[in-house]
């Protein structure tokens, strides 16, 4: 099992940055795939970004490609997410989840491949 804590939520204007991190403990953080979703207020859970377990292979949803970097660092137990070029459409409560995939270079966009999720934290990009 594996708990995963977020960080790095706030308020910024149009056009602003902010990066997350997701600090994972417990079971070794190599063994999952992570990704990044987001809830905005009345709208399902949807796929932000997510890297494989060896962090090659990284994807993203349309909505934010080229704006947002999704990374990993196995040595510190964190995985990050660099959003710039925020708009309002991007505000939303962020959660970072885990996968304990056997593969190494993939990663799913799905919810349900993920098993552990974290408590989110709440972006507001004001216009």
């Amino acid at each position: 099992q594996v708990q995963l804590d977020e960080s790095g939520g706030g308020l910024v204007q149009a056009g602003g940055s902010l990066r997350l991190s997701c600090a994972a403990s417990g079971r070794t953080f190599s063994s999952y795939a992570m990704g990044w979703f987001r809830q905005a207020p009345g709208k399902e859970r949807e796929f932000v970004a997510a890297i494989s377990r060896n962090g090659l292979s990284t994807g993203y949803a349309d909505s934010v490609k080229g704006r947002f970097t999704i990374s990993r660092d196995n040595a510190k137990n964190t995985v990050y997410l660099q959003m710039n070029s925020l708009k309002p459409e991007d505000t939303a409560v962020y959660y970072c989840a885990a996968d304990p995939t056997r593969y190494t270079t993939s990663y799913q966009q799905s919810r349900e491949s993920y098993d552990y999720w974290g408590q989110g934290t709440q972006v507001t990009v004001s216009s």
